[in-house]
C-alpha cells in the first residue's frame, strides 16, 4: 500500500529520489493528523463536504478527465479503480484488477480481474464489460477525454470472464503508467451506457464505493455509500457532497470557514495560505509542468524563430510573481536532480536583445508575430495570459490578443487545433506517460503539433528501453530536442493537491493527484 506524507505549515516541494513524487499521509487504513499525531483506526460514518474545480459535462467515464483539476474524486467514487500507482515508487497496485502484465515487451498485455465483481445494477463487471468500455474510449467518435491513452490500444480480445487480452498499437512496456492517468481506469455498466448519455447521467452505474443520489447541475452532486462495495468495510463515509468552486479564492474560503472538509487545489498561492491557516495540504510534485503551447501547424508559430523569440522575451519569474504571488516554482529542467533521467539542460533562458532581433527579422520578412492567447476562464490562467501579453507589449513587431473562454468551449477549440497559444501540461511521473502523449507527432495528445523525427525516435526509444541507462540516454535527447524546437514554454510546476481539514484522514492519491475516496474517514 502506498505511503504518504502530509504536512501542515509547508507545501511539499521535494521530489522523491526514485519516483519524482511525494504524496499525502499514512496508508489508506491508518493516518496521521497534520501535526503528525496518530489519528487511530478508521471511523465509519459521516458526510464529507468536498469542492472540485470544474463541473463535469457528463458522468460517463468517457467524458471524465482523471485529473485532480477535473473529476478525479467523482470518477473514483462512482467507478472505483482497476489499479493505481504508488506515487513514491510508481509501482502499480491492484484493486478491481489483479494483474496487468506483458510477456512480449509491451506488444500485448493480459488484464486479470477479481472474480465476482458486480455493478450496482447487478450486472457483472467482467472482461466483457472492460472490453466494452475500452473499445468505446478508443473510438474517436466517442470523443473521449482519455482518447490519447486509449488510442495506444489497437484491439481487445475477450478470453474469459476474468481475462482480457490487450494488443497495443506499438510496444509500450510501461502502458500501465498511462492507464492509471485516464478514464480507462473507470469501468461503467455496459447495460446502463447503452441507454444513452442522458439516461446514464440520471442514473450512472459503476462498481465504485459510492452511488449517485442527486446531481443538481451548477450546484451539488450528492453521493451515498455503496453497501455492496467489493472492498468492505470500505467506504467508511456514509455520504459525499461535492460542489464545484472554480474560483481559487472561494475554494480557500470554503475550507478556512469550515463549509468544506476537502478541496482539490491547483493554486500554489492557495496552498501557501492554506498551510498558514492550519489546514492540511497534500501535494504530488512532478517533473515538467504547465506550459504555453504554441500551435506549430500555423503562423506565426510554424516558424521556429517566432517560438524562440517569445521564449527568450518572457521573464517567467515575473509571471510567477504576478500570478502566483511568488509561491510557485518555475521549472529549470524537465526532471528534478533526484530523477534518474535528470540532465542539466535548461528549459529556457531570457535574452531580450536576441528576442528583439528575431522579432525584427521576422517583421522584415513580412511575418510580424501576431497571435491570440486562448485562455480558460480561471483566475490564474487568465492571469498568465495577461502577464504574457503585458510582457510582450514591450517589444516591437509583436501583437498579442487574449481570448477568454469557459473550459468546455476552450477545450473544444484546443481539441480541434483552432488556437495559436494556449495552456497545456506535461507533468512527469514515468516519462512515457506524459512526454510521448504530449510531444510525439503521432499522438492525439500533442497540442503543439510538433513534428520532429529525432524527437519521435527518442520518445519511442524511451518507451521501449529495458534498462534505466537506455531510457536515460533516450530522454536526454528528448530534453535537448524540446529545448531546440520550443514547442512550448514551461512556466510553472504543476501542483496536484488536495487541502483538507485536520479532521479528515486517509486521503490517498495516485496518478496526477487523483484522490481515492474509499479510505477517507472523519473524526470529530
Amino acid at each position: 500500500m502506498a505511503r504518504y506524507i502530509r504536512t501542515r505549515g509547508s507545501v511539499l516541494a521535494a521530489l522523491c529520489a526514485t519516483a519524482l513524487v511525494l504524496g499525502a499521509c499514512g496508508t489508506a487504513d491508518t493516518a496521521t493528523t497534520g501535526a503528525g499525531t496518530p489519528a487511530g483506526e478508521p471511523v465509519a460514518g459521516g458526510t464529507l463536504d468536498a469542492v472540485q474545480i470544474r463541473e463535469p459535462n457528463s458522468l460517463d467515464p468517457a467524458a471524465l478527465p482523471n485529473v485532480w483539476t477535473n473529476s478525479a474524486l467523482l470518477g473514483n467514487a462512482l467507478y472505483g479503480t482497476l489499479m493505481t500507482n504508488d506515487v513514491e515508487t510508481l509501482g502499480i497496485e491492484y484493486s478491481m484488477a489483479t494483474d496487468f502484465s506483458s510477456t512480449d515487451g509491451g506488444r500485448t498485455f493480459t488484464l486479470k480481474l477479481r472474480p465476482g465483481l458486480t455493478f450496482t445494477d447487478g450486472t457483472p463487471l467482467d472482461a466483457a464489460a472492460v472490453k466494452y468500455n475500452w473499445d468505446r474510449l478508443r473510438d474517436p467518435a466517442t470523443a473521449s477525454e482519455s482518447l490519447r491513452q486509449a488510442a495506444q490500444i489497437a484491439g481487445t480480445d475477450f478470453v474469459d470472464a476474468e481475462t482480457l487480452k490487450v494488443t497495443m498499437a506499438a510496444p509500450s512496456p510501461v502502458f500501465a503508467s498511462s492507464l492509471v492517468l485516464s478514464g480507462l481506469n473507470w469501468i461503467a455498466s455496459p447495460t446502463a451506457l447503452a441507454k444513452g448519455r442522458q439516461a446514464f447521467d440520471e442514473n450512472p452505474v459503476g462498481a465504485g464505493p459510492f452511488i449517485l443520489d442527486r446531481w443538481s447541475r451548477q450546484d451539488v452532486i450528492e453521493l451515498t455509500k455503496n453497501p455492496g462495495y467489493w472492498d468492505a468495510p470500505r467506504p467508511y463515509l456514509d455520504h459525499i457532497s461535492l460542489r464545484t468552486v472554480p474560483d481559487a479564492g472561494q475554494r480557500l474560503n470554503a475550507l478556512t470557514s469550515g463549509t468544506a472538509d476537502l478541496g482539490a487545489e491547483t493554486s500554489w498561492s492557495n496552498l501557501s495560505k492554506a498551510d498558514s491557516a492550519g489546514l492540511v495540504t497534500a501535494t504530488v510534485p512532478l517533473g515538467g509542468g504547465q506550459y504555453l503551447a504554441m500551435n506549430t501547424r500555423r503562423a506565426p508559430f510554424d516558424d521556429e524563430r517566432a517560438r524562440r523569440a517569445v521564449s527568450l522575451a518572457l521573464d517567467l519569474d515575473a509571471v510567477n510573481t504576478a500570478v502566483f504571488e511568488g509561491t510557485g516554482a518555475v521549472p529549470a529542467t524537465l526532471f528534478a536532480q533526484s530523477s534518474p533521467f535528470y540532465e542539466d539542460i535548461a528549459l529556457k533562458r531570457t535574452d531580450e536583445d536576441e528576442a528583439r532581433r528575431l522579432f525584427d527579422e521576422l517583421a522584415a520578412e513580412g511575418k510580424p508575430v501576431s497571435f491570440t492567447f486562448l485562455a480558460y476562464s480561471l483566475t490564474e490562467i487568465k492571469g498568465v495570459a495577461e502577464s504574457v501579453q503585458a510582457q510582450l507589449a514591450a517589444f516591437d513587431n509583436v501583437d498579442v490578443r487574449v481570448e477568454i473562454m469557459d473550459f468546455t468551449a476552450a477545450q473544444s477549440r484546443v481539441t480541434s487545433r483552432d488556437f495559436d497559444m494556449t495552456i497545456s501540461a506535461a507533468v512527469v511521473q514515468d516519462p512515457d506517460s506524459s512526454l510521448w502523449t504530449s510531444f510525439h507527432s503521432s499522438s492525439r495528445g500533442n497540442p503543439s503539433g510538433i513534428v520532429d523525427p529525432e524527437l519521435d525516435a527518442a520518445l519511442d526509444a524511451g518507451r521501449v528501453g529495458t534498462t534505466t541507462g537506455e531510457r536515460s540516454a533516450a530522454y536526454e535527447t528528448v530534453q535537448q530536442r524540446l529545448v531546440d524546437l520550443v514547442p512550448g514554454v514551461f512556466y510553472i510546476q504543476s501542483a496536484p493537491s488536495v487541502v483538507t481539514a485536520p479532521e479528515v484522514h486517509g486521503v490517498r492519491m495516485y496518478g496526477m493527484g487523483s484522490p481515492v475516496p474509499d479510505g477517507i474517514w472523519i473524526t470529530e
